[in-house]
């Protein structure tokens, strides 16, 4: 029973923080959340509800080794497969939209450069309409 514990200690310091966020992470994400351009793919409270099932929050954070992990060590894992899958949707969400920013800024910034090449806009315009793109997807 006590290598049961502490096999148990070190799996819940392990895979609690294997998809957290970091701290500014996080801010970007409340961002995303406050500017309305979150994609949210997981649900974070969904994966801390699966998180009570053995392994569950694990599994739907996409995470299948700490879900057999969580799986083998359930039900000490449900003290920590909670916490497991609601991080590990927020990081899902989080790198999807990070994703999803990152394409439409490119294609912006594509359409701008084609607009320098017909002749549509010049270098001074070019400079100011770039900067307006990078200011609107700069979530720092």
């Amino acid at each position: 029973m006590k290598s049961l514990l502490t096999l148990a200690l070190v799996t819940s310091l392990t895979t609690g923080c294997a998809s957290q966020l970091n701290s500014m992470q996080k801010r970007e994400y409340q961002a995303f959340k406050y500017d309305n351009v979150l994609i949210e793919e997981k649900n974070p409270s969904a994966g801390a509800a699966l998180g009570i099932l053995p392994g569950g929050g694990s599994f739907y954070a996409r995470e299948p080794a700490l879900g057999v992990v969580n799986l083998l060590l359930w039900p000490l894992s449900a003290l920590w497969d909670p916490v497991s899958g609601y991080e590990g949707a927020m990081a899902i969400n989080y790198d999807i939209t990070k994703q999803k920013i990152l394409r439409d800024k490119r294609k912006e910034i594509s359409m701008l450069d084609d607009k320098v090449t017909t002749g549509e806009l010049d270098s001074i315009g070019y400079v100011k309409a770039k900067r307006e793109i990078e200011q609107k997807y700069d979530y720092n």
